[in-house]
This record gives C-alpha cells, sequence and structure tokens, in this order.
C-alpha cells in the first residue's frame, strides 16, 4: 500500500497485519511494516499508538522524543521505541528506513531488556543479519505471499536476540554486562554447594550490596531467589522421575537439611515434597497397560 503521508516521499510504501487469535497468545507479531522515505521537514507526534517499534535508518538521520529525552539517530543506525508511552520523531534533512512495528506477550520484556542496556538508539558491530531479517519480513508482505506467524515471530526473534546479545556483550554501554549469566552458569554447576551471596560477589568481583544490585538487574531475581528456584527445580525433577527418599533428594538438591527443604517446598509448592511425587503418580495406568 504505498503512502499518502505528507511529507513522505512518493513510492513509500507500506502493509497492515492483523494477528491471529493464536499469535496474539503465543507469538510476537507485525502490525505495520513499511520503507519509507521521509522527507526534510517531516514530524510526527503521539501520545500513544499501542505497538513497539523498530526502525533501521538507511540514510539521513532524524531526531526522537521518548521518555523526556531527546535522541538523535543516523545512517546504519538502529531505533527501538515504546509507542504506547508518549514520543514523536522528526528531521529537518529527511532519512529513508525500514521500519516494523510489533506487538507480542514477551514484547515489552524484549524493550525493556534491550532498552536498559543499549538505549533507545543503536548500531550494531555487524548490522547485515538484522537488516536481512527486517528485509525478509517488508518482502512477505510486499509479495503478497503467505503468512506463516510462526515465522514471523522468529524473525522479530532473530533481530531483537541479536540486538540483545550485541547489548550483553558491549561493555562500554554497560560495565556489568555478562555478570549475571557468568554467575547463573556458576550456580548451575555448583548448586549443591554452600554457596553464599559473599562467594558469589567475589566470583563476580563486587560487593556483596553492588552484586545483588546488579544480579537482580539483569536477572530479575535475587541471587538467593536464583539460587533456591535451581535447588528447587532439581528437587521436583527428581520426586517427578526418580523414586529416591525424598531425604535424599534433599542433599542432592543442595539443601542443607530435610526440614528447611520440606518447609521451602510447602512454601512454594503450597504441599509437601511427597504429596507432589503422589500427585504425579495419580492417574497413571498400570505398566502392562501402557504396553
Amino acid at each position: 500500500m504505498l503512502s499518502s503521508e505528507e511529507l513522505v516521499a512518493n513510492g513509500s510504501d507500506y502493509y497492515v497485519y492483523s494477528p491471529s487469535k493464536n499469535a496474539l497468545e503465543m507469538f510476537l507479531y507485525p502490525l505495520q511494516c513499511g520503507h519509507f522515505v521521509y522527507l526534510p521537514g517531516y514530524r510526527l507526534s503521539r501520545e500513544s499508538f499501542d505497538s513497539f517499534l523498530f526502525m533501521y535508518i538507511q540514510e539521513g538521520a532524524l531526531r526522537l522524543e521518548t521518555g523526556g529525552h531527546v535522541l538523535e539517530a543516523g545512517k546504519g543506525q538502529m531505533v527501538l521505541l515504546d509507542c504506547y508511552s508518549r514520543h514523536a520523531y522528526f528531521s529537518d534533512a529527511g532519512w529513508d528506513c525500514l521500519w516494523c512495528h510489533f506487538d507480542g506477550i514477551t514484547a515489552r520484556h524484549w524493550y525493556q531488556n534491550i532498552v536498559s542496556r543499549a538505549g533507545n538508539v543503536f548500531s550494531l558491530p555487524d548490522s547485515r543479519p538484522v537488516i536481512d531479517t527486517v528485509t525478509s519480513i517488508y518482502d512477505i508482505f510486499k509479495s503478497a505471499g503467505p503468512v506463516r506467524e510462526p515465522l514471523l515471530s522468529k524473525y522479530l526473534t532473530d533481530i531483537l536476540t541479536s540486538v540483545l546479545l550485541y547489548a550483553s556483550a558491549d561493555e562500554k554501554t554497560n560495565v556489568h554486562a555478562g555478570i549475571a549469566e557468568n554467575i547463573a552458569a556458576y550456580i548451575s554447576e555448583h548448586f549443591t554447594e554452600d554457596l553464599s551471596v559473599s562467594r558469589l560477589a567475589s566470583l563476580a568481583g563486587l560487593s556483596d550490596y553492588h552484586f545483588i544490585r546488579v544480579f537482580k538487574k539483569q536477572t530479575g531475581f535475587t541471587p538467593h531467589e536464583y539460587l533456591l528456584n535451581t535447588r528447587m527445580n532439581m528437587a521436583r525433577y527428581l520426586l517427578k522421575n526418580t523414586e529416591k527418599p525424598v531425604k535424599e533428594i534433599c542433599f542432592s538438591s543442595g539443601f542443607s537439611n530435610e526440614s528447611i527443604f520440606c518447609n521451602a517446598f510447602r512454601r512454594i509448592e503450597g504441599m509437601s515434597p511427597t504429596q507432589y511425587r503422589e500427585r504425579g503418580i495419580i492417574g497413571r495406568l498400570p505398566s502392562d497397560r501402557l504396553k
């Protein structure tokens, strides 16, 4: 569909998509996408437009207003905006960009994680994979071919994953990038040991207080909560998939004694480890009827 918007060059086109109920419940999905050449003097200001916006600037430059800040983006850079909040973009010189408004059940989490690390405007060391993927979304609609929603969701996830991986590895924008990932990996290997916050903070090279803040910001959990979740996941697996006694599962999962384990399990699951195991057994067919 060709744009008729003022100060958008002739030939600029866009496509609108209405996701299925299945996509609304499961996927990331595009709502509009296009290739626009914005002419000098273009300005757009909105209180809200229910979606998130990704732009790749192919030529020119623009300025953005979001979250009370004014930002600049130029050729080769990418923009990620929360259009649910007040925002504006404009330029005296004009710009050429591929863009996609998208949303989905996990879209806000993607947005918050990326922007907290990379900001609303960023560049990638190798932007070609992202550009190719954005172009693939655009081409699906431009060609009027069949729309496969799982594939569109994969494309959007690939784009956001590429940006997040870069943002996580860019120490210039986040001096603590990767700390949570490294400590989480350590916890996964050593959760049966006595892992105090001080020990984990020492491995991270941070004070206890600073480490807790950094870890929670990057994972959403305190170190203690993450360690407890890891131990509980192991306990659930062993209860469902082995016949080990509860006491043995307690120590195999990293708990120091059976009382602490059972109290923690009941608090989180609302039942004892034995009841949890029995709940998984009730209703199973006898083994001779599974043959």
